[in-house]
């Protein structure tokens, strides 16, 4: 078994570790300015453009996308060194298309979607959003109440549909073109064959952002509502009552990047508590000399690689069409815990300065502790996992 990438796949993750290094790091004293401030959390049009066309001028747009639409199709397990080097760095950005809705987007349009949604998605000309949790269901999208029901389209030809419900925790609700939305179609049947995909356009009457909430670690979610929000059967995506599994994969694909950026997260974490630890002095001995501070970094380290591993496997198994939700789950749970341990560490490490907004372990706290919750809590995977293992029903 080889455990190195091919050259090609090597080569992209250094050149994505390069554009990190020297374009996203040095705007983190930026981000934590304005998150001092209790300022949005984001970059600026002005900020963001130029390194948008850097980033496609390096060919690091559609890097998982369908090559018949503009993307390199790369495989999942080049898709890892990516997202390693893509979650080492706070500043908010990602390479466009982002993979999840991409994903699912691949997995369900007919060819005029794929016209006018997935080519400009994979093009960078498209923002999306995708509305599952609700106030009630959240962990749970199968108990989700939100429903899209028929009704007779005016100028003739297939039914509407009529969407009434309330999603939350949504990110970039506000900024999107379109928002994939999960429905109930068939409430009989819930998540075997009763719940629909939707796509909503940006300004579809009866669509409305409803709320801004702010997270923890410079991140912001929206609250939506659905009021007689009437869409075409061209918005279905997939078809209908078969919205569960492509949403799936959806989830899997978040979660996967969770994983994989928690350990990533401990791995910075790691080395500025590394560094640190070999400057600061303290009753007359380095820090780096102090046995607690060696056994930390030596199961950090093991932990680390034994993430890493987990996501490789992961991603191999994906390339060969193979059913990984249980390990999806085993990466999420263990990278993300993994990443809070070892930042909260090195914030310990660091002391009174590890406790300022003028470092970014705060910041990555945040982010990581918002991770052993989005795409479902550590507690519900950990269920997952055992059910699977003990041949036990939902």
């Amino acid at each position: 078994m080889d455990f190195q990438l091919d050259e090609e796949h090597r080569m992209l993750k250094d050149l994505v570790a390069k554009f990190v290094r020297d374009k996203l790091i040095p705007l983190e004293s930026v981000i934590l300015e304005r998150d001092a401030k209790g300022e949005a959390v984001a970059l600026t049009d002005a900020e963001r453009e130029p390194i948008d066309a850097f980033s496609k001028e390096l060919g690091l747009w559609g890097l998982d996308a369908p090559e018949d639409v503009g993307g390199a199709d790369l495989p999942m397990v080049a898709m890892v060194g990516v997202y390693e080097e893509m979650g080492r760095t706070i500043t908010p950005y990602i390479l466009p298309p982002d993979s999840p809705n991409l994903r699912m987007l691949m997995s369900t349009v007919n060819e005029d979607q794929r016209v006018r949604y997935l080519q400009p998605y994979t093009e960078g000309k498209m923002i999306s959003a995708i509305a599952i949790s609700e106030p009630g269901a959240g962990a749970d999208p199968a108990a989700m109440i939100t429903k899209a029901v028929r009704a007779p389209n005016p100028a003739g030809g297939p039914d509407d549909w009529v969407i009434n419900g309330r999603k939350i925790w949504i990110s970039k609700a506000a900024s999107a073109h379109m928002t994939i939305v999960m429905a109930v179609t068939d409430q009989a049947k819930g998540a075997r064959g009763g719940i629909s995909a939707f796509i909503v356009d940006k300004g579809t009457p009866g669509f409305e952002v409803t709320r801004k909430i702010p997270m923890i670690g410079g991140q912001t979610t929206y609250e939506v509502v659905f009021e007689d929000c009437r869409v075409s059967q061209a918005q279905m995506l997939g078809t209908e009552g078969n919205g569960f599994a492509p949403m799936q994969t959806r989830l899997s694909t978040r979660r996967l990047q969770m994983g994989i950026w928690g350990y990533t997260l401990a791995e910075r974490a790691l080395e500025m508590l590394i560094e640190h630890a070999g400057q600061r002095e303290t009753f007359g001995a380095l820090l780096s000399q102090r046995q607690s501070i060696q056994w930390w970094v030596a199961d950090a380290t093991t932990k680390i690689h034994a993430a890493r591993l987990m996501a490789y496997d992961v991603a191999w198994k994906i390339d060969q069409g193979r059913d990984v939700r249980m390990e999806i789950s085993m990466l999420k749970t263990y990278g993300t815990e993994l990443g809070w341990e070892v930042v909260d560490q090195a914030m310990q490490v660091f002391g009174a300065m590890g406790m300022t907004k003028e470092m970014p372990l705060q910041m990555m706290a945040g982010q990581l502790r918002t991770m052993r919750i989005y795409d479902g809590p550590s507690e519900v995977h950990r269920m997952v996992i055992a059910r699977n293992k003990m041949g036990l029903k939902r």
